[in-house]
């Protein structure tokens, strides 16, 4: 058998100040994400100078796999 026992649903006032100051630390903080970059990054430099992936990364994959198979192929057959 289980014992059962009355919970009192009324906060205190030390309670009900913990809980609006974390609801305010936490809408500061939501304020404070909107406002900054989301990688956190200030200073963009490191971007300078590369350039984004062209339309043929795709052979280099390939290529990478076929080497990969044929490496695996030399190992794996007995000779």
């Amino acid at each position: 058998m289980s014992l059962f026992m009355n919970q009192e649903t009324t906060r205190s006032k030390f309670q009900q100040k913990i809980a609006a100051d974390l609801a305010e630390k936490s809408k500061k903080k939501l304020t404070d994400i909107d406002t900054e970059r989301p990688d956190g990054v200030e200073d963009s430099a490191y971007l300078r100078h590369t350039k984004r992936t062209t339309s043929l990364a795709w052979i280099w994959i390939l290529l990478a796999i076929i080497a990969l198979g044929i490496l695996i192929w030399l190992v794996v057959v007995p000779r």
